[in-house]
Protein backbone atom coordinates (compact mmCIF):
# COMPACT_ATOMS: atom_id res chain seq x y z
CA UNK A 1 0.00 0.00 0.00
CA UNK A 2 1.27 3.41 -1.04
CA UNK A 3 2.14 5.57 1.59
CA UNK A 4 0.40 9.17 2.22
CA UNK A 5 1.44 12.50 2.05
CA UNK A 6 -0.07 15.46 3.78
CA UNK A 7 0.10 18.51 1.52
CA UNK A 8 -0.97 22.36 1.72
CA UNK A 9 -2.36 23.94 -1.23
CA UNK A 10 -2.89 27.74 -0.84
CA UNK A 11 -3.94 30.36 -3.38
CA UNK A 12 -3.67 33.90 -1.74
CA UNK A 13 -6.35 36.57 -3.12
CA UNK A 14 -6.01 40.72 -3.02
CA UNK A 15 -8.50 40.10 0.42
CA UNK A 16 -8.04 36.52 1.44
CA UNK A 17 -6.36 33.32 1.37
CA UNK A 18 -7.49 30.03 1.30
CA UNK A 19 -5.26 27.31 2.32
CA UNK A 20 -6.47 23.30 1.90
CA UNK A 21 -4.62 20.64 3.52
CA UNK A 22 -4.83 17.21 1.28
CA UNK A 23 -3.81 13.70 1.78
CA UNK A 24 -2.00 12.22 -1.39
CA UNK A 25 -0.55 9.22 -2.76
CA UNK A 26 3.18 8.90 -2.42
CA UNK A 27 4.85 9.84 -5.83
CA UNK A 28 2.19 12.46 -6.75
CA UNK A 29 3.22 15.16 -8.29
CA UNK A 30 1.83 19.40 -7.97
CA UNK A 31 -0.47 18.66 -10.48
CA UNK A 32 -1.73 15.95 -8.60
CA UNK A 33 -2.00 18.15 -5.40
CA UNK A 34 -3.45 21.18 -7.36
CA UNK A 35 -6.37 18.99 -8.48
CA UNK A 36 -7.09 17.50 -5.15
CA UNK A 37 -7.71 20.63 -3.27
CA UNK A 38 -10.07 21.59 -5.57
CA UNK A 39 -8.97 25.07 -5.97
CA UNK A 40 -8.78 24.80 -10.08
CA UNK A 41 -12.53 24.65 -9.94
CA UNK A 42 -13.27 27.01 -6.97
CA UNK A 43 -11.17 30.09 -8.73
CA UNK A 44 -11.46 29.47 -12.77
CA UNK A 45 -9.51 32.46 -12.82
CA UNK A 46 -6.73 30.14 -11.70
CA UNK A 47 -4.96 28.55 -15.27
CA UNK A 48 -2.46 26.48 -15.33
CA UNK A 49 -1.00 27.52 -18.51
CA UNK A 50 -0.69 31.41 -17.29
CA UNK A 51 -0.66 31.19 -13.56
CA UNK A 52 2.98 29.93 -11.95
CA UNK A 53 3.20 27.25 -8.97
CA UNK A 54 5.55 26.68 -6.11
CA UNK A 55 6.31 24.51 -3.16
CA UNK A 56 7.78 26.36 -0.75
CA UNK A 57 8.09 29.75 -2.10
CA UNK A 58 10.28 27.71 -4.80
CA UNK A 59 8.92 28.10 -7.97
CA UNK A 60 8.58 24.69 -9.31
CA UNK A 61 6.69 22.84 -12.66
CA UNK A 62 3.30 21.27 -12.62
CA UNK A 63 5.79 17.52 -12.63
CA UNK A 64 7.68 18.50 -9.39
CA UNK A 65 7.11 15.24 -7.03
CA UNK A 66 5.82 16.29 -3.91
CA UNK A 67 7.06 15.34 -0.13
CA UNK A 68 5.37 14.46 2.76
CA UNK A 69 4.30 18.24 4.45
CA UNK A 70 5.10 20.24 0.75
CA UNK A 71 2.88 23.57 0.82
CA UNK A 72 1.72 24.29 -2.72
CA UNK A 73 1.86 27.69 -3.49
CA UNK A 74 -0.49 28.89 -6.74
CA UNK A 75 1.05 32.73 -7.99
CA UNK A 76 -1.54 35.52 -8.77
CA UNK A 77 -0.37 37.36 -12.27
CA UNK A 78 2.08 40.65 -11.29
CA UNK A 79 -0.33 43.47 -11.45
CA UNK A 80 2.79 46.18 -12.47
CA UNK A 81 5.94 45.43 -13.72
CA UNK A 82 8.38 45.78 -10.91
CA UNK A 83 11.11 46.74 -13.22
CA UNK A 84 9.27 49.16 -15.17
CA UNK A 85 7.78 50.77 -11.61
CA UNK A 86 11.20 51.15 -10.44
CA UNK A 87 12.04 52.77 -14.39
CA UNK A 88 9.07 55.68 -13.40
CA UNK A 89 10.48 56.17 -10.08
CA UNK A 90 13.89 56.63 -11.42
CA UNK A 91 12.33 58.93 -13.82
CA UNK A 92 9.99 60.82 -11.43
CA UNK A 93 13.37 61.24 -8.96
CA UNK A 94 15.85 62.59 -11.65
CA UNK A 95 12.86 65.43 -12.56
CA UNK A 96 12.18 66.36 -8.82
CA UNK A 97 16.34 66.61 -8.66
CA UNK A 98 16.22 68.98 -12.14
CA UNK A 99 13.81 71.21 -10.94
CA UNK A 100 15.56 71.94 -7.29
CA UNK A 101 18.88 72.12 -9.19
CA UNK A 102 17.22 74.84 -11.48
CA UNK A 103 15.22 76.62 -8.96
CA UNK A 104 18.55 77.05 -6.93
CA UNK A 105 20.66 78.28 -9.48
CA UNK A 106 17.88 81.07 -10.18
CA UNK A 107 18.43 82.14 -7.09
CA UNK A 108 22.32 83.34 -6.79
Amino acid sequence: MAEMLNVEVCYAMSNKQEVVRVRISEGATLQNGLDASGLLVKYPEIDIRKNKFGIWNKLSKLDAVLRDKDRIEIYRPLIADPKEVRKQRAAEGKVMKKGAGDADASEG
